[in-house]
């Protein structure tokens, strides 16, 4: 299964964990040196109480010398400490993100394109993003002061012991009460509003999506308001379940405060009690009373880490579902190497593809033989399986009868990785980036020098017009070529597609949306350009196609 092999299929949580143990060591430091600023934050104010009442009693200066150094290193420890556990803690919590961040987009791609239609962009953006930064929470906002947290207490709980057993017990119990049962208890009121509160956020930033792609025709159809209301909503709720969880939390520390009074009341009294029976000395009395007050001090951040918990919880459901939906193509177990270095054919025999497993089925019984050096046109009107075989062919969906072999290999015995260097191109839904002319182009073939990105250009009928322009190569186009005409953003695709020079190309709709005397001049354009190389243009368009070897009808 994607990243998750092996984890815990109920415990999504764990399974977010097991991604950042690698990380161990880089994490280690950051938590000892999170749990020794807070230890020395205690130390410091333990042992200043002594010395001042220490002090008060004005003993020789050496009685106190060892308690004047302790102090200066205390406070000196406190800031280096806290410096190196934010140092050490974002580094090593950036780098276990990152990590992560990969293994989930690796975990996203065999799912493009096929099977990325099962989650609205909004959500998947919110997914990739924003539910990924929940590893940062979880170690940062979670781990990391809860383990400082029970540092403290065990350390404050057995000075307190060994100075006075009952306020040891005292002060351990209250301690406990408000660093476990207080939290879980904001844990459990914060479940569903967490999940709740995920669920209203990739709403709302799939209806941001939405407003975005889609402002001309809201305006166009008049439903501009309508949207706008529904993103109004979901923004209201969200900010309801931020109150309701800030109410909690807020409540929380405020319990978290009742315990440390009474537990500083109750640990003073009875170390005066034991101070008036002459079992405690005057100076433990002061620092049993400041260590039951600053012990507490560790535990404050505990009910907001309980609440971020709840959050990160649905965080790691949210995740589990996406590296869990299976791919729509495996890779078989052993795939079998494609021919890269000679030129290909494909023999597409009696081929059956369904969208849907028991749904009626895109493509059934359809032959097809693209000769080596041929250009074969697939010509079919608007539903007839033409971007569905494109897809079958580039392994972007499965066949479940029937055969396509290349080079002699059958499709399905191969990996889709392998098959993508073998048989790619333009697809109907292929993307400019919001990147310059030549970042677009270099997407295809990283490697390439200026003078296959102007062959590539030129061959696409696009040089002269990248060159008429200031920047040039370096011009920045706006997000899916939105400065650019229709005619010259499929000539860009088109560049970027001959640029590759994959030993089979294929072109799906590649004038689809361009009026007709500029579809006639760019099909032109692309059987000049691909004249002896094996290419199967899908289209359906019927001019501009003279020059074509051949042309297939698909019913």
């Amino acid at each position: 299964m994607p990243g998750g092999a092996g984890a815990p299929a109920g415990r999504p949580t764990l399974r977010l964990l097991r991604h950042l143990v690698p990380y161990w060591r880089r994490l280690l430091p950051a938590a000892l040196a999170a749990a020794g600023s807070e230890l020395a934050a205690a130390a410091l104010m333990a042992t200043a109480a002594w010395l001042i009442t220490r002090a008060a009693q004005q003993p020789p200066l050496a009685a106190v010398s060892v308690a004047i150094v302790a102090v200066r290193a205390l406070a000196l420890g406190r800031g280096a400490l806290r410096y190196a556990d934010r140092l050490l803690g974002h580094d090593g919590v950036l780098r276990a993100v990152a990590g992560f961040r990969t293994r989930v987009y690796e975990a996203l791609v065999p799912l493009a394109p096929a099977g990325t239609p099962a989650f609205r962009s909004g959500d998947l953006l919110t997914r990739l993003v924003d539910d990924v930064d929940a590893a940062q929470d979880v170690l940062l906002r979670v781990l990391i002061p809860a383990g400082a947290a029970c540092a403290v207490a065990a350390a404050a709980t057995a000075t307190a012991t060994a100075l006075l057993p009952s306020a040891g017990l005292l002060l351990g119990l209250l301690l406990a009460v408000a660093g476990l049962l207080v939290p879980a208890l904001v844990l459990a009121l914060s479940r569903r509003t967490g999940r709740a509160e995920k669920a209203a956020r990739a709403e709302l930033a799939a209806l941001t999506v939405d407003l975005t792609r889609g402002a001309a025709d809201l305006a166009a159809y008049g439903a501009r308001g309508r949207a706008h209301e529904r993103a109004r909503h979901a923004a209201e709720r969200i900010a309801a379940l931020e109150r309701r969880g800030a109410l909690t939390t807020s409540l929380a520390s405020a319990v978290v405060l009742l315990f440390q009074g009474g537990t500083t009341v109750g640990v003073t009294w009875l170390a005066l009690r034991a101070h008036a029976a002459g079992e405690l000395p005057a100076v433990y009395l002061t620092v049993l009373a400041v260590l039951a007050l600053i012990s507490f001090e560790a535990l404050t951040p505990l009910p907001a880490a309980a609440r971020r918990l709840a959050d990160v919880r649905a965080s790691a459901r949210r995740l589990s579902d996406l590296l869990d939906t299976p791919p729509p193509v495996t890779d078989p177990p052993a795939p079998l190497p494609l021919p890269t270095d000679e030129p290909l054919g494909v023999d597409i025999t009696n081929l059956r593809v369904r969208h849907r497993p028991g749904g009626p089925p895109a493509l059934d019984g359809v032959s097809l033989r693209l000769p080596p050096g041929r250009r074969v046109v697939l010509l079919g009107a608007s539903g007839s399986g033409k971007s569905t075989l494109i897809a079958a062919l580039m392994r972007f969906v499965p066949y479940e009868a029937g055969s396509i072999r290349v080079g002699g290999r059958e499709l399905s015995d191969c990996a889709g990785a392998d098959v993508r260097r073998v048989i790619t191109g333009m697809t109907q839904d292929a993307h400019v980036f919001h990147a310059t002319i030549r970042a677009n182009l270099l997407l295809a073939r990283p490697v390439a020098t200026d003078a296959e990105l102007r062959e590539a250009a030129g061959r696409a009928r696009l040089l002269d017009w990248i060159e008429s322009l200031p920047d040039r190569w370096d011009t920045l186009l706006g997000s899916d070529g939105t400065t650019m005409s229709g005619g010259q953003r499929r000539r860009l695709l088109l560049a970027r597609a001959l640029l590759a020079d994959p030993p089979v190309l294929v072109l799906d709709e590649p004038t689809e949306g361009l009026d007709p005397d500029t579809a006639a001049a760019v099909l032109a354009d692309i059987l000049d350009a691909t004249r002896g190389r094996t290419t199967l243009l899908v289209t359906h368009e019927r001019s501009g196609l003279d020059t074509a070897d051949r042309i297939v009808t698909l019913a």
